[in-house]
């Protein structure tokens, strides 16, 4: 599964976290629907801080990928866990998982559901 399909094209990746990310993380997790996943890097050991949108339903948390399989996705799943701020909560998730059409993650509001019908998503349990 390393390569999952992308909504984005590699540049506006590479803008998106050069540019963007740096600007938009101090409001990641205080604005609804913006929040921002606590990873530890697979290899470095180090803690990142990466802002994504994600939607929760319950005790599961969805973000659909639309940069196709990203390094915090990585991580998460390799750590077997990550904690997450999403509209002032903070939130351990654990058993981090891709499923590889979001159809049917429940956690997805409908127009998301859409928009993954084609993408793969993050999902994992709130423990």
């Amino acid at each position: 599964m390393s390569e999952l399909p992308k909504m984005f094209p590699e540049w506006l990746d590479r803008l998106q976290s050069t540019y963007f990310n740096p600007v938009i993380r101090p409001l990641a997790g205080h604005l609804p629907g913006l929040a921002l996943i606590k990873h530890t890097g697979r290899r470095s050991g180090r803690r990142f801080e990466t802002p994504v949108t994600a939607y929760r339903k319950g005790s599961e948390i969805a973000i659909v990928l639309g940069h196709g399989m990203t390094d915090w996705a990585r991580n998460a799943i390799a750590a077997g866990e990550a904690d997450i701020k999403l509209f002032r909560d903070e939130l351990h998730i654990v058993n981090p998982r891709i499923v590889p059409n979001g159809r049917e993650v429940t956690a997805l509001p409908s127009f998301a559901r859409r928009q993954a019908r084609n993408l793969a998503v993050f999902v994992a349990d709130v423990s």
